[in-house]
């Protein structure tokens, strides 16, 4: 691992800059939090953009649209992104970091060939039926059935806290194929079309007023066969390929605005009166930000050894839930420290007097999400403990 740019990460940084300083100006303003129709058009117009300059899945083959890059110079893409202030990737979250990624490890070359394109493209938006009421942290309990008709599957059950469901085209869908086999040998990864009937989206408004999760119920719906990702119930081992991205490279993008987001704050600090004087007057204000920009300069190091496993052809492995674990705590103590600063103005999630508050708000909200999204601490903590610590496996209750 490296933790310095080489020659041609220096050049494609500095190329990246030029073009951004170029392109940045131009966007129209981001659309309102809340409006889910402009958002999808904002992301996947920008999407297009760095397609057509040759920076959508740098890492990805040229074949299926990619620059056919090293990973580590996605790492450089996104700090020179994360520096300009440059949209993130947003309803492409699922297809660019998790789907996507999946499809590369364990596609057919025809499913490769049909899929990722179109993501890279910002043509066609995915989401993530992985959770449900009755299996969440215990995802392999999941009951939604898939049933062998000929060529297709017709599959009933339902999910929740399917991420991007209401504007999505296709979903990352886990389905289970063989209900007498033990739960983790009898799931299946399946691609589904969003359009087909049979399908019911109900969006979920979470305690920020936002709406990207949704129930997703499925009755009778039919899946061709070839849309299946591996072989029939191997999708546990599928899935795990999904979990590896979305614990480990997919969190370049998350931590990258992290550290953005407290940047940020450092501003806020600088101008929000607290006590006699401003915040960042405060010597323990500041000692906290150092601290908290120390341990993200430490995961971001971590992220670059996780995308260097990558580089060398294997998926992260389980020691991305160190990272994934750590970068939770830090989330929690940032969130916590934003509404310290912004002390009454916290009590909003709109800016007040000037000072851009809201998004902190909304932050320390979103920390709370953190714990559970890609499994929950209690799990990462278990994974570290007995795949990385070679502890035992905890006795079940008697």
């Amino acid at each position: 691992m490296n933790l310095r740019y080489s020659d041609s990460e220096q050049r494609l940084a500095d190329e990246l800059q030029a073009w951004l300083a170029d392109v940045l100006p131009g966007l129209p303003p981001r659309p309102a939090h809340d409006d889910w129709d402009g958002r999808r058009a904002f992301d996947t117009a920008w999407q297009r953009m760095l397609f057509d300059a040759g920076y959508a899945g740098i890492s990805w083959p040229r074949e299926y649209g990619g620059r056919d890059a090293s990973p580590t110079e996605q790492l450089v893409f996104q700090e020179e992104m994360m520096r300009a202030g440059a949209p993130g990737v947003g309803v492409n979250f699922v297809g660019l970091l998790h789907a996507g990624p999946t499809l590369l490890a364990e596609a057919t070359p025809e499913q490769r060939a049909r899929y990722l394109p179109p993501i890279l493209r910002g043509e066609e938006v995915w989401c993530q039926g992985f959770s449900e009421p009755g299996a969440g942290s215990d995802l392999a309990a999941l009951s939604t059935r898939a049933v062998r008709d000929g060529d297709h599957y017709v599959v009933n059950g339902q999910k929740i806290w399917t991420s991007f469901a209401h504007v999505a085209d296709f979903c990352e869908l886990l389905v289970r194929t063989a209900p007498d086999a033990p739960k983790h040998q009898g799931i299946t990864w399946l691609i589904l079309p969003m359009d087909s009937p049979g399908i019911e989206i109900r969006p979920l408004r979470t305690i920020v007023g936002s709406s990207e999760f949704s129930e997703v119920f499925l009755t009778d719906v039919r899946v061709p066969v070839e849309n299946r990702v591996g072989q029939e119930n191997d999708g546990w081992r599928v899935a795990m390929v999904t979990f590896s991205f979305e614990r480990g490279t997919a969190f370049v993008v998350e931590l990258a605005q992290t550290m953005a987001l407290l940047r940020s704050l450092a501003e806020v600090a600088r101008r929000v009166p607290y006590r006699d004087g401003k915040a960042w007057n405060d010597p323990g204000i500041r000692r906290e930000l150092g601290h908290l920009l120390a341990e993200l300069d430490a995961l971001w190091a971590l992220t670059k050894r996780n995308v260097s496993q990558a580089a060398a052809g294997s998926a992260p492995g389980a020691g991305v839930s160190v990272s994934k674990l750590q970068y939770t705590e830090v989330r929690h103590r940032m969130g916590d420290l934003a509404m310290r600063i912004l002390g009454r103005a916290g009590l909003s999630l709109d800016d007040v007097g000037g000072i851009p508050g809201g998004e902190h708000v909304r932050g320390w909200f979103y920390a709370m999400s953190v714990s559970i999204a890609a499994a929950t601490s209690q799990m990462q903590r278990n994974i570290v403990a007995e795949r990385i610590l070679g502890l035992p496996k905890e006795a079940a209750p008697a």
